[in-house]
């Protein structure tokens, strides 16, 4: 095989399964292990691809990681309002309790649940505290700690969050991948976001079909502390199929 259809071949792979890997692309090609790692650095140098350990990811991962709220909030914008409005059936009755992450597409999930609606409202986002206090009949609680700028969370939490127990927590994510579940850059969200999970009895996670495969530095969950994962279209028939084999419920806006 020559060069330029071993690269093809690495960039429809990354972007069909959310990421290639060395020692499957050595085996499925026929090569040794340095000559993928040679093509997938030349790949990476042309910004066809992102590396990771053991592989690549598609470029388009490049712009996941711990941006300010604000640049985050304005991209795939129709994807995250579809994945929000998804979100809504799950939902629990009124005077039920759930927790909202903080994050962007959580953030459109607040700014849609209807006025009329009464719940237990814990978060660790200032701005979706706001929006929920001054759209919403919730009773909203904002989860003290130390302000992150960049992503306007609350952190330093977790104390306070291991005395809940809500119905349904509502969470982001940086990636998704089946080797290292769930996961985000900064150690002092992963420890709020873990703690939001192991208080919660039914756990949904909002996130759009760019964080497929992505793998970001510090896991917070494993795919089986997970009950439903809602995505958009954009998500691949193979990513599905990974996915619901680990046990988790996908729903494609």
């Amino acid at each position: 095989m020559y060069p330029a259809e071993r690269h093809k071949w690495l960039i429809n792979t990354a972007r069909e399964t959310g990421r290639v890997s060395v020692s499957d692309a050595s085996a499925s090609l026929g090569v040794v292990p340095e000559t993928i790692r040679r093509d997938l650095d030349q790949l990476c140098t042309q910004k066809m691809l992102r590396r990771v350990h053991g592989g690549a990811i598609p470029i388009e991962f490049d712009l996941l990681g711990d941006q300010p709220l604000d640049t985050r909030d304005s991209s795939a914008v129709s994807q995250k309002e579809q994945i929000a409005r998804a979100a809504l059936p799950h939902l629990p009755a009124d005077n039920g309790s759930i927790i909202l992450d903080a994050g962007s597409t959580t953030g459109r999930l607040a700014a849609i649940i209807p006025p009329t609606r009464r719940f237990t409202v814990f978060t660790n986002s200032s701005p979706i505290a706001s929006a929920m206090a001054t759209h919403s009949a919730c009773d909203v609680h904002l989860l003290g700690g130390r302000l992150r700028p960049t992503t306007q969370a609350t952190v330093g939490n977790v104390d306070a969050i291991s005395r809940l127990r809500v119905d349904v927590a509502f969470m982001g994510t940086n990636g998704i991948s089946l080797d290292h579940g769930l996961s985000t850059p900064d150690a002092d969200e992963v420890a709020t976001k873990t703690a939001m999970i192991a208080s919660a009895h039914h756990v949904v996670v909002l996130a759009d079909s760019r964080k497929m495969g992505a793998e970001s530095t510090m896991r917070f969950a494993e795919l089986g502390d997970v009950d439903v994962i809602i995505t958009d279209s954009g998500v691949t028939p193979h990513q599905v199929e990974m996915l619901q084999k680990s046990g988790v419920e996908i729903v494609i806006a």
